[in-house]
Order: C-alpha cells, then sequence, then structure tokens
C-alpha cells in the first residue's frame, strides 16, 4: 500500500486539474451495458457467484489506470495508491438494511474469491453500517441494486466535491437479442479523468467479461 504524491508542475494533467477542481468543480456518471452472457455460463460451471467476479472485474479494471486510483491522502496530498481494494456493500434480507464491507485485493482470482468467501462468512451477518473494521485507506466504493435495470444512476457526493475516487453501482442484468446485459454505472471526477478514460474503462470491462474464461482458471 503506497501512496505516491504528484508534482504538479512535472503534470501533464495539472491545467484540468486545477480547472475542474477550482474553476467548475465537476463529476459525472456513465452507465454502460455489459455482456456478461459467457461469464454467467462460466461461473454456473464453476460454481462461482457472479457479486465478487463483478467486484473483481471492475477492481482489476481500476487499478490498471492511475488516473482511477489518484486522490487526496489524509495529509491532503494529491497523489495516487499502486494499488486500490474494493469496499462493497451487502444487503440483509430480514430487515432491508445493508452493510459495508472491504476485502484485499488480489489480481489472481481464486486467491480474492477466497477472500471474499471468507470476509463474508466472517462479517456477512453482521449489522453494522460498517461491518468490517479497519478499512485502509486505499479503497473505493462498489454497490448492488439488483432489484431493477437502470439506464442511468447519478451519486450526489456532499463533500465539498473532493472525493476523486470512482464510485460503482450495478443494477439487475436483463435478456435482450439473445444476450445477458449488465448495466454498470461509474461516477467520476472530471479533475483526474475524462470521458476517454471512462470509456477504455468501460471497453477493458466488456474484453474482461469476454476473456473470462482465463482469469476465472487463473491460480
Amino acid at each position: 500500500m503506497i501512496f505516491n504524491p504528484i508534482v504538479m508542475d512535472n503534470w501533464s494533467r495539472k491545467p484540468y486539474f486545477e480547472h475542474y477542481l477550482n474553476n467548475v468543480r465537476c463529476t459525472y456518471s456513465m452507465t454502460v451495458n455489459i455482456d456478461i452472457t459467457l461469464l454467467l455460463s462460466e461461473l454456473k460451471n464453476k460454481g462461482i457467484k457472479l457479486y465478487p467476479a463483478l467486484i473483481h472485474m471492475i477492481t482489476t479494471v481500476v487499478n490498471r489506470h492511475s488516473e482511477f486510483r489518484t486522490c487526496f491522502d489524509s495529509q491532503g496530498r494529491l497523489g495516487y495508491w499502486d494499488s486500490l481494494s474494493p469496499s462493497f456493500t451487502i444487503f440483509h434480507e430480514d430487515d432491508k438494511t445493508f452493510s459495508s464491507i472491504w476485502t484485499s485485493y488480489s489480481e489472481k482470482f481464486n486467491d480474492f474469491y477466497n477472500r471474499y468467501l471468507d470476509d463474508m462468512k466472517m462479517y456477512g451477518s453482521v449489522k453494522q453500517f460498517i461491518a468490517k473494521a479497519n478499512e485502509p485507506p486505499n479503497t473505493f466504493p462498489i454497490s448492488s441494486i439488483p432489484w431493477v435495470s437502470f439506464t442511468s444512476f447519478n451519486l450526489n457526493v456532499y463533500n465539498e466535491g473532493t472525493f476523486l475516487l470512482p464510485i460503482f453501482t450495478i443494477g439487475k442484468y436483463f435478456l435482450q437479442d439473445k444476450k445477458i446485459l449488465l448495466p454498470i454505472s461509474g461516477q467520476f471526477h472530471h479533475a483526474v479523468c475524462d470521458g476517454y478514460h471512462a470509456s477504455m474503462l468501460y471497453n477493458e470491462l466488456q474484453l474482461r467479461a469476454d476473456t473470462c474464461e482465463e482469469w476465472l482458471s487463473n491460480n
């Protein structure tokens, strides 16, 4: 867990960062339907849960790009983490509340999946907003709304607009043209990433779903 401070005068993004943080503070959201037809089939064959597979997909792509790992640290310094881990919500069916759990990321899916299962076994029934304590600073949020498919989703974070990490929300998958599609919404800060970066993220998520046979078997 290494935080790399950015030297502003050496950063090519400096004018964009200053504009979208100081002049026109701006976040934006984008929702894309990801084809998970093959992914669902592979998960069913292997007896693997969908939610952790999606969490791993998103985290893997996020960790490939420093734009999505850029934020302010506890000292107010701007920089980027060498790696992020996911902090995700789980739903309690009995009282319709949710809790937040984090799991340490591993590029190897099987390692991450086992950590996820261990965390769910230990903290999955804990009825607290933060079910697993001691969350490290290098996490980003993922949540799921599996009861409805949406074409757009927007979050409004009232913290003076300085939360720079992406926030992801997963919707309900649906059948269209013989494909199973899953809406994934991302909330991004324009100070650190543009439409190009978000587009590349979604293209890589689709590629990740299309090549799931490879990484699901990655030991």
